[in-house]
């Protein structure tokens, strides 16, 4: 059986593509000779080479549109749409805390950024009759967080149901939806996370991952994830060898979620 991705010359547009998990896919993904470009709010200090990067905030329409005219402009198509983008900013203190203007900048930027971008980008995929979009979701829409993350975890699995709705209306015609759900992941965020849990808590490094472990009520890996286990599925599931592969989500969490 052959490694071999299928992935070079595929035009790609990746999302949060500069660090974490999207940093990790664009990192893959340039080393299949896959042409690229990612969008993240500024561009990174050690950017990649042949890969274009696209400054924008795609919690906005604007950033959106600005985004598929840059990618079009360079790329002049896109094959594959990989929505990495998402995160949460909101304060803790449960429900209460959480006012409108958190519930829509969580919806923006977890759900509306890709809605927008499949809108501007299907039609082309459809017009030539193939192409790939994957969503990365979160293990939050069926294990939520009371804290802080209701809205976070509340578009997560919106994001989820559309991304299964559009995979049932666009795969009979040659565009495969796909989503990825991970759980806990060693980004360079969640290191400065645990950083301060530690610093907080007066214990290492170490000591600071096993508290966030238990909160979320273990991890039987022993470990959250690294990005470039995450971007290995999503590499695999958005190239030509996952050709059967539409509507499903696959969970990338070290047994995080505790049922079926």
């Amino acid at each position: 059986m052959s490694l071999d991705l299928q992935l070079a010359g595929k035009r790609v547009l990746v999302t949060g593509g500069t660090r974490g998990v999207g940093g990790a896919v664009v990192g893959l993904l340039s080393g299949f000779n896959a042409r690229i470009a990612a969008t993240a709010r500024s561009r990174p200090d050690r950017p990649i080479d042949g890969v274009h990067y696209i400054a924008t905030d795609l919690a906005t329409a604007e950033g959106a549109r600005q985004a598929v005219e840059a990618a079009l402009r360079h790329l002049g198509g896109v094959d594959i749409l990989i929505n990495v983008v998402g995160g949460s900013s909101a304060p803790a203190g449960g429900f209460a805390a959480l006012d409108d203007h958190e519930w829509a900048t969580a919806l923006d930027l977890n759900l509306m950024s890709a809605v927008r971008l499949d809108r501007a980008l299907l039609p082309l995929m459809l017009a030539q009759g193939s192409g790939v979009i994957l969503h990365v979701t979160s293990i939050q829409r069926t294990l939520p967080l009371p804290d802080a993350t209701i809205a976070y975890a509340a578009a997560k699995a919106a994001l989820s149901t559309y991304s299964k709705a559009l995979s049932k209306e666009v795969t009979p015609k040659g565009v495969r939806v796909a989503r990825v759900s991970p759980g806990w992941i060693e980004t360079e965020a969640a290191v400065a996370l645990v950083e301060r849990v530690a610093t907080h808590a007066g214990t290492d490094y170490e000591g600071g991952k096993q508290l966030i472990m238990r909160e979320l009520g273990g991890i039987p890996l022993g470990r959250p994830a690294r990005p470039g286990e995450v971007a290995d599925l999503i590499a695999f599931l958005v190239s030509p060898r996952a050709a059967s592969i539409s509507g499903t989500e696959y969970t990338i969490d070290g047994g995080t979620v505790p049922t079926v």
